[in-house]
């Protein structure tokens, strides 16, 4: 164990000694990916190689591949970084390395679920009894969810499809905004049902769905129904008016499913809240923890206010596994699509108990801030213009008259490496996507980053001369 403790020391300073400095260095990574490929390749060695030369040499090759999104200056698709204690927590999780699928193999971890699902609940404004799944992210979070919505309306149409499966099945429909993340899209055919199936409400300029078209279109069928609405436009960071779609889809017996990988958020401040309203309404939600929550990789959840539909979809037995009886507790792998699987409680449960309701809100209510000034210290540049109402932390950029500046000025930001965003095409025009989650960024940090955006568009524009 000496050997062990002597690792865990030395990944520990390194680890300390990268969260110090990833701030100072260019967030962009140094290498690419033909450089990465020869430093971390080669042979598979035919003879054991002590772990501290594996970890030394892992360190040296990948450190020039590694993009600073644990530092402060990372507003690239909607990653947050890692709190202190989350991440502590996440290497506890490791270290115990619980098999969180059954009580048996892990009670903390079980009870850590319990415990967290119970204080998410009542941030979020969700259900007292809504059922939970620690997932891996938003994607799988969708599947969980809308695995217990298939279950759900197929029963209620007379059909069994943990028996049947679909061959025979009614003909389900499902619902989306014009504007939906393409995330449900794929829920959707990884649990069967196929393009083909989905009618699409158009959204306005903002991306947030025309809720007094949807009466309309559910009206059109009879068939067992699925509404998807959105909170939180991974562009915009609009959100679908989900009071008139829960009217909607409560007059048509649909079930409404909330996407809200992110925006589910706001929920947790008095400032933002508004922008949810109605979301205690749906029958199921999807949202991630590795955003604004700030909790390392993969940490999705899905809640669902029908326990009993979504534990019929997940659950499964077998005579070797120590299961409690249902009415006895909880063992997670009735809730996931997941057996063997890590124990992501910890690090929620951490963060939460970390920052406490006033620090979530304070963390959700700093990025949208910061998203504002960039909005407003970008948008009073001449030839910039601000593509969307900046209601949250998303803020799109649009730099002169074509798309080939923006995607320019793009390139350069990521080149130069003050900070990292991405591109992305809004309603058919090129733009520079920023998304504020980290909670380390600050005022300094948005400055100085606007500072490097607007001296690789004045590049730009001189070098177009």
């Amino acid at each position: 164990m000496d050997a062990v403790d002597d690792l865990l020391r030395l990944t520990a300073d390194y680890a300390a000694q990268y969260l110090g400095g990833v701030d100072g260095q260019p967030v962009r990574p140094e290498a690419d990916v033909a450089s990465l490929r020869e430093a971390l390749g080669g042979p598979l060695p035919e003879e054991p190689v002590p772990a501290e030369e594996v970890v030394a040499a892992l360190v040296d090759a990948a450190a020039p591949g590694l993009v600073g999104s644990a530092g402060s200056r990372y507003f690239g698709f909607v990653i947050g970084g890692a709190l202190p204690a989350a991440l502590a927590a996440d290497w506890l999780t490791s270290t115990w390395d619980q098999n969180a699928g059954l009580v048996a193999a892990g009670p903390s971890a079980a009870v850590v679920e319990e415990v967290a699902i119970a204080w998410l609940r009542e941030l979020l404004g969700l259900p007292h009894d809504a059922s939970a799944a620690f997932v891996t992210g938003c994607q799988l979070a969708h599947v969980t969810a809308l695995a217990a919505a298939r279950h759900h309306v197929l029963a209620a149409a007379g059909h069994d499809v943990n028996a049947l499966g679909l061959q025979g099945a009614p003909r389900l429909r499902v619902v989306v905004g014009e504007e939906r993340h393409v995330t449900v899209d794929r829920a959707l055919r990884f649990l069967g049902i196929g393009s083909s199936q989905i009618d699409t409400v158009a959204a306005d300029r903002q991306g947030r769905m025309r809720a007094e078209l949807l009466p309309d279109v559910l009206a059109a069928s009879d068939a067992p129904t699925i509404v998807c609405a959105q909170s939180g436009n991974v562009n915009t960071g609009a959100f679908d008016p989900l009071e008139p779609i829960a009217d909607a889809a409560a007059a048509a017996g649909a079930w409404l499913h909330v996407d809200g990988a992110f925006g589910l958020w706001a929920a947790v401040s008095p400032r933002y809240r508004h922008l949810v309203a109605g979301v205690e309404r749906a029958d199921s939600w999807a949202t991630d923890a590795h955003k604004w929550l700030n909790v390392p990789y993969d940490s999705g959840i899905a809640f669902c206010a029908h326990p009993v539909s979504h534990r019929a979809a997940m659950t499964v037995r077998a005579a070797y596994l120590e299961q409690l009886d249902f009415d006895a507790g909880r063992d997670e792998v009735d809730w996931t699509p997941e057996f063997s699987r890590r124990a992501r409680g910890f690090a929620v449960y951490a963060a939460l108990r970390s920052l406490g309701r006033s620090g979530i809100a304070g963390v959700v209510e700093r990025c949208c801030e910061h998203a504002r000034t960039f909005a407003d210290r970008l948008g009073a540049a001449d030839g910039v213009e601000i593509l969307n109402d900046v209601v949250l932390n998303q803020v799109l950029v649009r730099f002169g008259d074509d798309d080939a500046t923006t995607h320019e000025v793009v390139r350069r930001v990521q080149e130069e490496g003050t900070l990292w965003l991405s591109g992305t095409v809004w309603q058919g025009r090129g733009a520079m996507r920023i998304s504020v989650s980290s909670w380390r960024t600050t005022a300094e940090d948005v400055e100085r980053s606007a500072d490097a955006i607007l001296a690789a568009a004045a590049a730009v524009s001189a070098a177009a001369r």
